[in-house]
This record gives C-alpha cells, sequence and structure tokens, in this order.
C-alpha cells in the first residue's frame, strides 16, 4: 500500500511567547547609566542648593550704618552755634556704603600695629582702604595706645579723628592672618625691600631679599612685622636701620598689598566658604551679627579687586613731642590735615557729599 506523502503547512507553526517573568531585560548601555547617575546627583545637589539659599536668604542680615557724627560744638558770641559747626541736615548716608575699623596688636606691648579705615560700597562694588599709621599723634600721646581701652575706644577715636562714622570693628589676632594664608596655600607677593632683622628676646628672625616670591602664614606676618634692619644700609636713631627709606609708612603700604593679595585669593575660592566662617569665629572679635556678616558675603564674591580696590596712607612728618606734664613721647607721626582731608574724601567719606576741614580733628603739635 503506498503511503500518503505529507504536504507541508503554508503557514509556520506560531511560537509560544515564554512568561512574562522569564523575559529578558534589554541592556542599557555604560554611557546610559553614567547619564542617570549624574542626573540623580545633579537632583540632589540643585535641592541642596535651594535648601542653602534659603537658609541664607533667612538668616542674612542688612546691616545697620552708624549716624554722620556732629563736628565739635563751638559757641558764637551770642551763646549758640555757629552754623558751619553745626551739623549739616542735608548731608547723609550713601546707601549701601558701609565702614570698618581694622586693627591688630602687636605681639609684644599689646598696642594696635594696624590701624585703618575701610569704605565698602556694596552698589558700586568699591573698596577703599586707609591707613592710620601706628605712632598717629593725638593730643594725649599716640593713636596706638588706644587700643589697650578696647576697639569700640579706638573707633571713637578715629571717628573724632577723621570725622567718618565707624559702622563696624573688625580686629584680627595675627595668628588669624597665618592660618588664611596656609589655608589658601601662601600668596605669590612681591617683597618690596631688603629685609634682614634678628630679635633673639622674641626669637623673631626675618630674612628676605626684595623680588617675588612665594610667602606662607609665617612668611606674610613676617613681612607685615618688620620695621628696622639689624645691619645697613640707612641709618636712624639709637643705631637702629631703617627698612624702608619712609620709615613706618613703607611698611604700612606692604601691609596694604598683603591685605589686598590675601583678599583677592581668598575671594577666588569660594569653595573654602566653610574654613573662612570658621577661621573667621575662632580669630576675628567684631560686633557685626553673623547674619551680617552672610548679608556682606554675596557682593563681595562679585568685587573685582582690579578695578575696586584702592588704598593709601594718611601723609604727615615725624615729630618729637613732649606733653605738658613733660613726658616725651619720642617720635610721632604728625598727620597733615589738607593731605588727610582729600585722602579721606578721595577713599572713606561714606556720605552722599564731600567732607571739610571742620570734621577732622587733628591734633599739631
Amino acid at each position: 500500500m503506498a503511503q500518503r506523502r505529507r504536504v507541508p503547512s503554508r503557514q509556520e507553526p506560531t511560537r509560544r511567547e515564554p512568561p512574562s517573568r522569564l523575559r529578558k531585560k534589554p541592556r542599557v548601555s555604560p554611557a546610559r547609566r553614567a547619564w542617570k547617575i549624574f542626573y540623580r546627583i545633579l537632583v540632589a545637589l540643585s535641592a541642596v542648593i535651594v535648601v542653602l539659599f534659603c537658609a541664607y536668604r533667612l538668616a542674612a542680615k542688612k546691616p545697620e550704618q552708624a549716624r554722620e557724627p556732629e563736628p565739635p560744638a563751638q559757641e558764637n558770641p551770642s551763646g549758640s552755634l555757629s552754623p558751619e559747626q553745626s551739623a549739616d541736615p542735608g548731608r547723609q548716608r550713601r546707601p549701601g556704603t558701609y565702614t570698618f575699623l581694622l586693627a591688630a596688636s602687636d605681639q609684644s606691648s599689646g598696642n594696635a600695629d594696624t590701624i585703618m579705615v575701610a569704605a565698602y560700597d556694596t552698589e558700586a562694588q568699591t573698596v577703599g582702604i586707609v591707613s592710620v599709621p601706628r605712632d598717629t599723634l593725638l593730643e594725649g600721646g599716640k593713636i596706638n595706645s588706644v587700643y589697650h581701652k578696647g576697639p569700640e575706644a579706638l573707633a571713637e577715636t578715629v571717628t573724632d579723628l577723621l570725622g567718618v562714622p565707624i559702622d563696624y570693628y573688625i580686629t584680627v589676632d595675627v595668628e588669624g592672618f597665618v592660618a588664611l594664608v596656609d589655608e589658601l596655600g601662601g600668596i605669590d607677593f612681591d617683597v618690596p625691600v631688603r629685609m634682614s632683622y634678628d630679635d633673639p628676646t622674641q626669637d623673631l628672625h626675618i630674612h628676605y631679599e626684595a623680588g617675588m616670591q612665594h610667602l606662607d602664614g609665617e612668611d606674610v606676618l613676617k613681612v607685615a612685622r618688620c620695621r628696622n634692619n639689624s645691619d645697613g644700609p640707612g641709618s636712624y636713631p639709637d643705631n637702629v636701620y631703617l627698612a624702608y627709606p619712609d620709615g613706618d609708612i613703607g611698611r604700612t603700604r606692604t601691609q596694604q598689598q598683603l591685605i589686598s593679595a590675601i583678599l583677592k585669593k581668598a575671594l577666588s575660592n569660594p569653595q573654602k566658604l566653610n574654613a573662612y566662617v570658621e577661621l573667621f569665629l575662632e580669630y576675628v572679635d567684631t560686633d557685626l551679627e553673623f547674619g551680617e556678616v552672610l548679608w556682606f558675603a554675596q557682593p563681595a564674591l562679585g568685587l573685582d579687586f582690579s578695578s575696586g580696590f584702592s588704598s593709601a596712607t594718611l601723609e604727615g612728618e615725624n615729630v618729637y613731642y613732649v606733653d605738658s606734664s613733660g613726658y616725651r613721647w619720642g617720635s610721632c607721626y604728625q598727620l597733615d590735615p589738607e593731605a588727610a582731608l582729600e585722602t579721606v574724601n578721595s577713599l572713606i567719606n561714606p556720605l552722599d557729599e564731600p567732607m571739610t576741614a571742620d570734621d577732622l580733628n587733628i591734633f599739631q603739635k
């Protein structure tokens, strides 16, 4: 019997799909996986930034401005105040402009070693700093000794001297400069003069050649302190050799340049903000509240030091002074009233009109 030949069907048999739980998931490329991780990190960072910004807005507090000081009252023959000696009611503080007393003591006597007045215009983004020489002559002696009475007393004295209302004081432990510079990894600085000084009693040894060099924190402190050399060239009474041709004025100028270099590098490294806050709390004494410090932080990050920073030292001359009791104060620095007025108006006047000679109270020998 012949076998029947099987003819294949034109339709292929339908395959059964495996259960869903047995299906293989499509492979994700490494690039796609990395993008997902990056996206999640970005979302998390955005959330943190939003939270920190909200916290900053809540904590930041706009600082207040001090009132304009009234000039010394002088009566005319009729018994009333003369118009030029009464406060000008039309003169006002410029909005957004704040003034600060910056001071640091020396490491031996406790007198003020550095005295500066800074004015910061947060709207125009300008900073002016004027150094008051530590030996500046007052009626009762030198201004640096006022620091023993506290920063508030020094701020009042500076206001009386220059007519500038001081909003806040900031005093710094000199070790704070060392810690800050080390946190920044040092600074590059052009040392202006040769420095060669040794004082075994303080275990102080300062030796630098003039020129550009990299300074760590201890180096910065030594360069800032150096006033005299243990050897020549130059001469000075009592066999002391001046490090600077213009004496302590040159050292004050170097301190200004050091501060500018430190601030410039600090502001260029905002990622170290947490370290700055820790150093601030440890080494700085101020009447600024923490919220007020935060308020200044935002505009300060936008400051361009190449165009918005200016500094000067009050001009004058060295004199020898003997007070009414016969006490010899030795070498003092007598300010030039006209030059001081010009410097104040150009750099640190926070008022909307120029100051006049009546605003200053500069003692003349």
